[in-house]
């Protein structure tokens, strides 16, 4: 009874809170054309422009790529370009968070997913996803699929929260030399082969062997979310074939869930 009760809290509020995630993408998308930096769609964002011409129904985030050096360049003039409303949530910005992933975060709101905690401190606003992209050496794609699955576990798992005990402190040793042998062996393959061929996600898409052909990404395109036209991979059709095969397929009403357990998309200050 009180599980049904949270979602039919969160079907009520889900509409307001796509609109809000809608506004935090414009201001992202404001930013990137300031400074000349590229993004676009990505994962169920842009699987919902080509298939809904907007959110997926039940989707409840949104999500965009970039390469890893404009996520960095970025990351740097959004402090000073957010509006007082947005929050440029990251490892360093907000060090009690969750994830490692970079989120832009409302913070006139509050989102929580399953495995959010009460007894720490970190923003859960409402959000968009900021996911970087690298390329990698040309060298044969199951030497890249293991070098990048052993960067992008070690990296989660260095930035993720730790509870600090003796074990921990082994595990996050263990990770740092296995993330450092990893870098290393990444930078030496890109100085005697070149890059070029693939993108991948660093963080996500890494661990289930998702590669996207760099020509199937870049130029951009465009693409209508939501009655806004935004960046979107070159060729919309073979990346989202690499990421959920027959794309155009809707999902059984089981499988159609949203990822939050609570969503109150606008606080109201107190009088």
């Amino acid at each position: 009874m009180k599980n049904q009760y949270l979602s039919d809290y969160v079907a009520d509020n889900l509409r307001a809170c796509q609109l809000k995630q809608l506004s935090i993408l414009k201001e992202v998308d404001r930013i990137c054309r300031k400074h000349k930096l590229s993004y676009w769609l990505d994962g169920g964002t842009l699987l919902g422009a080509m298939r809904h011409g907007g959110f997926i129904p039940w989707d409840d985030d949104i999500d965009i790529g970039m390469t890893l050096e404009d996520m960095q360049a970025f990351m740097k003039v959004a402090p000073s370009e957010l509006p007082d409303t947005l929050f440029l949530q990251t490892p360093e910005s907000d060090p009690t968070s969750k994830e490692p992933i970079v989120k832009i975060r409302d913070l006139n709101s509050i989102y929580i997913e399953a495995g959010d905690t009460f007894s720490v401190e970190y923003q859960k606003g409402l959000y968009v996803d900021i996911f970087p992209f690298i390329d990698y050496p040309t060298v044969p794609r199951p030497w890249a699929k293991k070098l990048c699955k052993g960067i992008s576990v070690s990296y989660s798992i260095l930035h993720a929260q730790h509870y600090y005990s003796l074990r921990s402190f082994a595990e996050f040793f263990y990770f740092g030399m296995k993330y450092a042998l990893f870098k290393g062996i990444w930078a030496m393959l890109c100085l005697v082969r070149p890059k070029g061929t693939y993108l991948s996600n660093i963080l996500i898409n890494n661990g289930y062997d998702i590669m996207h052909r760099k020509d199937s990404v870049f130029p951009l395109s465009t693409i209508t979310f939501e009655g806004k036209d935004f960046p979107a991979p070159g060729n919309v059709d073979a990346y989202l074939k690499d990421l959920y095969k027959n794309y155009m397929d809707i999902p059984p009403k089981e499988k159609q869930i949203v990822h939050a357990c609570y969503i109150h998309p606008e606080l109201k200050p107190l009088p």
